[in-house]
């Protein structure tokens, strides 16, 4: 049973949820959210140091959801590209609810500060939930990528969908058709890519990429 305190925190988080979606960040603020919440400031401040650490549990809501609704429709042994369009579509679908503050967001995010970066140490668990996604798709899809970039592949995928995010913010097309469009034409080549690197002369251009993305990493 949740404690008056984890209770407490808890109906923070939805309540700037809810308003994040219904009125936007900007026009959200900490005293707003805490009076619709029925606390004091003071005591959401206690919480939270500010709207940016409920941003980062907007992104852990968003990871947990997409996870959740996109994992079971996975299939054993369908081919890669239709396992990454049913993740990037579902990913799609998870976000339109925040499409109007996904600039804002990503305003928070790109500061070398931010504690909501996608990239960043306080969003490792979350990274690490929606990496093992695309592992699992990697994992149960047929013919499998070759083994030279088959354990990079996740990540490579991830980094693909945070493209296709980037993409998404800035579409503003009706239901962000765009964005969807665009899965649905680069899912079916990017599994054709991977299965052309079993090619000498595409696996050099592929191990020059992964091996060029590991020197990247801290």
């Amino acid at each position: 049973m949740a404690t008056k305190r984890e209770a407490t925190r808890e109906l923070l988080i939805t309540t700037a949820l809810r308003l994040f979606r219904e009125q936007g960040y900007s026009k959200t603020t900490m005293r707003g959210i805490a009076a619709d919440a029925g606390v004091s400031t003071g005591n959401a401040y206690y919480y939270f140091e500010s709207k940016d650490d409920l941003v980062h549990e907007l992104y852990k809501s968003i990871q947990d959801e997409h996870r959740s609704r996109a994992l079971p429709q996975l299939r054993d042994g369908v081919n890669l590209g239709e396992q990454l369009r049913v993740i990037l579509q579902t990913g799609v679908d998870v976000m339109g609810p925040y499409h109007d503050f996904g600039a804002n967001f990503l305003q928070v995010a790109i500061r070398p500060s931010s504690t909501v970066s996608p990239f960043g140490d306080e969003a490792a668990v979350a990274r690490g939930k929606s990496i093992a996604l695309f592992k699992q798709a990697v994992t149960v899809s047929r013919p499998q990528p070759p083994h030279a970039i088959r354990e990079d592949m996740p990540e490579l995928l991830w980094l693909g969908y945070m493209a296709v995010t980037l993409f998404w913010v800035y579409d503003r097309s009706p239901n962000q058709r765009r964005t969807r469009t665009l899965i649905d034409n680069a899912a079916p080549l990017v599994a054709r890519l991977v299965i052309l690197s079993r090619l000498p002369v595409v696996r050099r251009i592929v191990e020059d990429v992964v091996n060029l993305i590991r020197s990247a990493k801290p």
